[in-house]
């Protein structure tokens, strides 16, 4: 699939406006306080953390920082998160909904003051955000959710008459809240890293392949392919954690979810815009010297299922060019999330045997909130403090009825696609001769395997089994990438891992 085929160019914009950070490798061993693992708004801040209070610090990316999907966001910062406190309050109760709805309220006030203390230009904004009804049977849930919402003390209020669309029966305001530029704010919080503490650095290029508790001894083990860092806690924020004795594989709903950023000939509209309901929808404007500029996003789908990506992305378009004036799309990108079955993210113990190591996941989509108190969360829990909110977050949480329906569902989507592709590759030709952009599951020797031609015409074949848990990997036309339909772990056209929870490439013509 050609860009000529797809609108705009193939590049976040938060990656394409700021420089490619170049921190050293990791070079040996080397004993810390606190290891934190992965560079992404959750990692950086909490290293920053851990840093501030005086604790000697190793972040270890196994690329560069703020290149993953806190470099392929919208870039929301909103407690606001569609129509979720309405169902937080039915599933978990009021105590548990109000800590939700306080870490990410915290979490923008934090990311504001920060961004003032230090005078970071990262074209932080205050805004208003909207959650509109997309027909006339939402306007009941709308309603319900600003109530709900203003009784968990976060400033919304319905409206009848919202500044975009033109036609909805209402909306669920929250004011003051922000947007910024990402990768601008966290490059510069990594810059206070190493003044924050005498012993605190950021090591790129750095694999994490292990991770040991304590089991009983004074410091946890981290391995890498440079060297082995021994530290007290470990906070684990690669988005999935590489580590799962929690099976949090079976309690996360993989989704992906795409964007535009496109030039428009009109205002860009005050606010940033959400629609709750499929074909999800999402607007928010962006500074630009060359004119408005307006970053929309949706057309989300679980992970490997859904079709042609590339035709998500059209679809897109055209939902953009239905509401706005679009003039020129400039960028196009998609990204990855974890949704967890109760909707609040996992931040806490890794297990409920291990010591000493912490994660965060689920973020659901609002990682700029979630993942910046997740990321003060777990500074405090590398501190040996219970933090506020932690109960919420609990990872080992045990609810039935907060989880038992969308759990159940879940692990029955994954096993039907099991048996259906499997199935599939028993039927399946032979024929690797696909075009230039393009992949598909063959089988060779009672093997599927997946082919794909890159644009040159050259050729790559590997196993098409997933080495997670066995799932056949389907072909992502938008990406370029094999997609595992089961749980969200996704390959390079070459079978590298590009998300988990697979921690281990496709094997090569499927040895």
């Amino acid at each position: 699939m050609s860009d000529r085929d797809l609108p705009g160019r193939d590049a976040s914009l938060w990656l394409e406006t700021t420089e490619r950070t170049d921190y050293a490798p990791l070079d040996g061993d080397r004993a810390v306080d606190t290891a934190v693992v992965g560079g992404g708004i959750a990692g950086v801040t909490a290293a920053l953390h851990a840093a501030e209070e005086g604790q000697s610090v190793a972040l270890l990316e196994s690329d560069r920082i703020v290149e993953g999907v806190t470099g392929k966001t919208t870039a929301k910062v909103t407690a606001q998160h569609g129509l979720i406190y309405d169902d937080l309050l039915d599933k978990h109760g009021r105590d548990a909904a109000r800590q939700y709805a306080k870490a990410n309220a915290a979490a923008i006030e934090e990311i504001a003051d920060r961004v003032e203390a230090h005078d970071i230009d990262c074209n932080f904004e205050r805004l208003p955000a909207y959650t509109y009804a997309a027909d006339e049977d939402q306007r009941g849930a709308i309603s319900r959710e600003a109530t709900v919402a203003e009784g968990l003390d976060l400033p919304a209020e319905f409206v009848a008459d919202p500044p975009f669309p033109d036609e909805t029966p209402g909306a669920v305001k929250f004011g003051e809240q922000a947007q910024f530029h990402p990768r601008k704010y966290l490059l510069a919080l990594a810059d206070q890293i190493p003044e924050a503490s005498g012993e605190a650095d950021i090591f790129e290029q750095t694999k994490v392949t292990a991770v040991d508790d304590r089991d009983g001894g004074d410091h946890c083990r981290v391995e890498t392919e440079r060297g082995v860092v021994t530290a007290e806690s470990v906070l684990l924020t690669t988005h999935f954690p590489i580590e799962d004795p929690g099976l949090y594989f079976a309690r996360q709903c993989p989704k992906r979810s795409y964007v535009l950023a496109v030039e428009l000939a009109e205002e860009s509209p005050e606010g940033m815009f959400y629609r709750d309901k499929s074909p999800y929808f999402s607007a928010r404007p962006h500074p630009s010297a060359e004119g408005p500029m307006l970053l929309v996003g949706g057309q989300n789908h679980k992970t490997g299922q859904g079709g042609s990506t590339a035709e998500r992305y059209r679809k897109l378009e055209q939902q953009a060019r239905e509401h706005f004036d679009v003039e020129s799309v400039e960028y196009r990108w998609s990204t990855q999330d974890y949704v967890s079955v109760d909707q609040i993210p996992y931040v806490g113990e890794l297990g409920p045997t291990t010591e000493g190591v912490y994660l965060a996941t689920g973020f659901g989509g609002w990682g700029m909130t979630n993942g910046t108190a997740a990321g003060r969360m777990l500074a405090k829990f590398a501190q040996g403090e219970d933090p506020r909110w932690a109960d919420a977050f609990d990872p080992n949480r045990i609810d039935p009825e907060a989880a038992g329906k969308e759990l159940v569902s879940e692990n029955l989507n994954v096993g039907k696609e099991f048996t259906k592709d499997w199935a599939g590759t028993l039927f399946g030709g032979k024929d690797a001769d696909v075009a230039p952009g393009e992949g598909k599951v063959v089988r060779r020797d009672g093997k599927p395997l997946a082919a794909a031609r890159d644009d040159e015409g050259d050729l790559h074949v590997q196993s098409a089994v997933c080495p997670h848990l066995d799932c056949i990997v389907r072909w992502n036309d938008g990406e370029q990438s094999w997609d595992c339909p089961c749980h969200g772990s996704r390959f390079s056209l070459d079978g590298e891992v590009l998300e988990g929870p697979a921690v281990e490439d496709l094997p090569k013509r499927g040895e």
